[in-house]
Formats: C-alpha cells, sequence, structure tokens
C-alpha cells in the first residue's frame, strides 16, 4: 500500500515535545504511531480507547432522602468494621493525583 496521505494537526508544543520524546526514546517514529491509531480506529470501527466524560461525584442537591440515608448507613457501616483509610493517605493520594 502506498503512504501518499498527508495528516495535519494543531496541537500544544509542549504535548507535542514530550510525546515525541517518549517515541524518540521508544524508538518509533510518529508516522508509525499515527498509522497504528488510523488502523486500529478502522479495526474496531471507533476511537480505541474510552472517550467519555467523568462521572461527578452526587451532591447532596441531587441525591433523594434515601439515597443520602443509604450512603451514610454504607459509611456508618465501614466505620464501625474499621474499613476506612488514614485522612493523611487519602490526602496524599490526592496531592498525588492532581500534582
Amino acid at each position: 500500500m502506498t503512504k501518499d496521505a498527508t495528516v495535519s494537526a494543531r496541537i500544544d508544543e509542549n504535548i507535542k515535545s514530550q510525546a515525541e520524546n517518549i517515541l524518540q526514546q521508544l524508538g518509533i517514529p510518529v508516522s508509525v504511531v499515527i498509522n497504528t491509531l488510523y488502523h486500529q480506529i478502522i479495526i474496531q470501527q471507533g476511537v480505541p480507547f474510552p472517550m467519555t466524560l467523568a462521572k461527578t461525584p452526587a451532591t447532596l442537591e441531587g441525591m433523594t432522602k434515601a439515597q443520602l440515608d443509604a450512603k451514610l448507613e454504607h459509611s456508618y457501616q465501614q466505620a464501625i468494621a474499621r474499613q476506612g483509610r488514614p485522612l493523611k493517605d487519602v490526602m496524599a493520594d490526592l496531592e498525588r493525583k492532581h500534582a
């Protein structure tokens, strides 16, 4: 199959640089990655990785009284069973995730 088409896209320079640096370390040309992505789109008949909106956590305003009661009861039972995690561990995870 001859390769006679060009793909052009504008992206953030920092993202481009970081990705190309990784690909260079792996010894993979950018064109191979783009070609592979296009092949996977064809094979899978869609984007080969999830592209979904993150679920937003339920807020108090969006919950019924029964849902809130169930959530509080579940949390209470976890606390009694000592299934919680120390706050410092939870905060450290959040800081790592959003650093």
